[in-house]
């Protein structure tokens, strides 16, 4: 049997924890960046989530088949593509029509985006049929519930090519209708808005919010925590696409995240966020 070959754009945060993911399902992975610093930044990421892999499963680091790479036409031969780029729509708009030109016909392209509709990328393509939206959490790895998004025009085949995917990765999923960050994040971002501003009050530090949330309401760590894995800075854009769709208030950005991500208190990838990371 051959093996399974995934590209992936975007070697962010969730592009390189994908990436990880998928590797260790199985899947020969070919990891696409216009930046050369951000994929070697993903080869650390992986080679730390492979060790936290291996401690938690009691064995020692395997080999995985990553390929790293600037030239977005080595994802050519790519039986199934997740896209994980930056949180903008404009680029990403710009980013479809040339996956359209690189891809063989009926490669379905899974966005893997915050907020942005899935039917917006879609709508670039000659073929809006192959697009699905498949909202992975971070750590990918650790997480097995993935968000499912289908646009209008996603077509069946697509939604099949995602269940075999998320199959040989593992994960379970909830199949959702498109629309400006769909449930998790439409949901999650004003929450973590909300959090931000208590902290910046005075009433809470944003330990005491977390542990508020896991030991009141279940919670596994807390809406700060989250945000810190998120990338403040991540959350400040897709508060920034949800505010573009809707306009209502709760949208409206928080000053208190703004000045954290103007600061370079970006989460956890940058060492200091609502928590440090830097060992103090």
């Amino acid at each position: 049997m051959s093996t399974p070959t995934l590209g992936v754009i975007g070697a962010g945060v969730i592009g390189s924890s994908v990436a990880h993911a998928a590797a260790a399902a199985g899947y020969a992975v070919t990891l696409v960046d216009t930046d050369p610093a951000a994929l070697e930044a993903a080869r650390a990421a992986v080679r730390r989530h492979e060790r936290l892999a291996a401690l938690l499963g009691g064995r020692g680091p395997r080999h995985l088949d990553i390929r790293p790479t600037t030239d977005l036409a080595d994802v050519a031969d790519a039986g199934f593509v997740v896209e994980n780029t930056t949180e903008s729509e404009q680029g990403k708009r710009e980013l479809y029509p040339l996956l359209d030109k690189v891809l063989a016909p009926g490669v379905t392209i899974a966005a893997n985006t915050s907020a942005v509709p899935i039917a917006r990328l879609a709508e670039c393509l000659t073929d809006p049929g192959r697009v699905v939206g498949v909202h992975f959490m971070n750590p990918v790895d650790r997480i097995d519930m993935v968000e499912v998004v289908r646009a209008p025009s996603t077509s069946d085949a697509a939604l099949a090519a995602v269940d075999d995917l998320l199959g040989r990765m593992g994960k379970r999923s909830v199949v959702v209708n498109d629309a400006p960050g769909f449930v998790i994040n439409r949901i999650l971002m004003p929450v973590v808005n909300l959090a931000a501003a208590v902290v910046a009050d005075g009433v809470a530090t944003p330990s005491e919010v977390d542990e508020l949330f896991k030991g009141c309401l279940g919670h596994t760590s807390g809406p700060l925590r989250t945000a810190d894995l998120i990338g403040v800075d991540t959350v400040v854009r897709t508060l920034e696409v949800l505010h573009e769709h809707y306009g209502t208030d709760e949208f409206v950005t928080h000053p208190h995240l703004r000045r954290m991500v103007d600061e370079g208190r970006t989460g956890a990838k940058s060492g200091r966020g609502f928590y440090s990371y830097d060992g103090n």
